[in-house]
């Protein structure tokens, strides 16, 4: 209960301040209101999972350290991970800061994918790697619904690119990941 009274409050509170923010009025149509319910509800739910996880790591609770141990990790490892979460989770609230915010979806990504990741490269049953997934899919949502003001591109500029674009840095990719497969070192590090 406490719980959805918290999401209810920060999902009216989030509303609210986009509002105040961009000095737009509220939306208008059921769709409008729909998908800025929904872009709060799924950036809160993200935010609070961040927080959370931020905070186990910082206090480096038995959850947390039995599963890094598990996993092969050094435990000084939550002291890298937790502040970058609170850090990710304070700016996917804030208003404004659109270029900082898609660095902090980034990190998301990254924390989920990689959580996803080490889980199933250590042989974990499918239901514990399916639950950073499930947030990685979250946070894409949220990143999908955010409001124009928080995009690096304005909604009304021709942000296209052409296909064409992208061939150049697919082709130099390819190259560089030719070298880095000619280039492959033989034996042990040097000590």
């Amino acid at each position: 209960m406490l719980v959805c009274l918290v999401v209810l409050s920060a999902v009216v509170a989030g509303i609210l301040a986009q509002r105040v923010e961009s000095g737009v009025a509220p939306p208008v149509t059921r769709t409008g209101w729909a998908r800025a319910i929904a872009y709060w509800m799924l950036t809160v739910a993200v935010a609070f999972e961040m927080v959370a996880g931020g905070v186990w790591d910082l206090l480096r609770i038995e959850f947390v350290r039995v599963s890094l141990v598990r996993l092969g990790y050094p435990l000084y490892l939550l002291y890298i991970l937790g502040p970058p979460k609170i850090l990710c989770a304070i700016t996917l609230l804030a208003p404004r800061f659109a270029r900082l915010k898609e660095w902090a979806y980034a990190g998301a990504i990254f924390n989920y994918v990689g959580a996803a990741a080490s889980l199933l490269l250590t042989g974990r049953p499918g239901r514990e790697w399916a639950a950073p997934l499930e947030f990685a899919m979250l946070t894409m949502g949220s990143w999908a619904l955010r409001p124009a003001g928080q995009k690096l591109m304005p909604a009304e500029s021709n942000g296209r690119v052409r296909a064409m674009a992208w061939c150049v840095p697919v082709l130099i990719t390819g190259a560089m990941i030719a070298v880095a497969f000619a280039t492959l070192p033989s034996g042990a590090p040097p000590r």
